[in-house]
């Protein structure tokens, strides 16, 4: 049994289409991100980074349970685990590991930058969201030129924890300033994996708990000193 400690966020999803597409059995435990559930000693345990999602499997790798954080990390070892999503051979294996790490060193930051200073910043700096907007639609650019290549998925010709990556942030593409209709390819292979049953399954965990974060506190927790304050 998995137990994955999330909440509805892409990086969330990440995890919780990848249990889906691999068909493991998982037990979910809400980390309320907007309440400061994160900062729980006990989390803090498993995630020392004080983000979701983490998981436990109870049955490791040498048979004793394992906490992994980081939800690219989390993919890899349930591709191993599971030997889904991850080509066997070398040429492929390292063509999704590249898009892999593309989607956690430039789509994920990136387009959470935008998305912050266009949705929740308490102030709007023009400089931020033009550089972050302007980012975000050069990499949705380098993503159409890729499936324009590959044509249906990401790498390796297959779909992969690549395409599992990168899809959950690409939902939020109006806040990021995209109009998904200028990348054709994108827009294809988006519909394409959303079109999945494991990922429509994904995408209602924990759906009901979803919230815009409106609250003065819930930006406090996020954004303001209890992020920031030193454990």
């Amino acid at each position: 049994m998995i137990d994955i400690y999330t909440w509805p966020t892409p990086n969330g999803h990440k995890v919780h289409i990848m249990l889906e597409e691999c068909g493991l059995p998982y037990a979910v435990h809400p980390v309320d991100i907007g309440a400061g559930d994160q900062f729980a000693p006990a989390f803090l345990e498993i995630s020392p980074n004080n983000k979701i999602p983490a998981i436990v499997d109870s049955d490791g790798p040498d048979g004793k349970p394992i906490a992994l954080f980081e939800s690219g990390a989390i993919l890899l070892y349930l591709a191993g685990k599971t030997g889904k999503f991850l080509p066997a051979g070398t040429r492929g294996r390292y063509e999704v590991l590249q898009w892999l790490m593309f989607q956690m060193g430039s789509v994920g930051p990136m387009l959470g930058q935008a998305h912050h200073f266009r949705v929740y910043a308490p102030e709007r700096i023009g400089y931020a969201i033009d550089r972050y907007t302007n980012e975000a639609r050069r990499l949705y650019g380098v993503i159409d030129r890729q499936l324009g290549k590959t044509g249906a998925w990401i790498a390796g010709g297959e779909y992969s924890i690549a395409d599992i990556a990168i899809w959950p942030w690409l939902r939020s593409h109006d806040n990021q300033g995209v109009d998904l209709a200028e990348y054709p390819n994108v827009q294809r292979w988006f519909d394409a994996v959303g079109g999945r049953t494991p990922v429509q399954r994904a995408l209602t965990v924990l759906a009901d708990r979803r919230r815009s974060v409106t609250d003065d506190k819930a930006r406090e927790v996020l954004y303001g000193a209890t992020q920031y304050a030193r454990r």
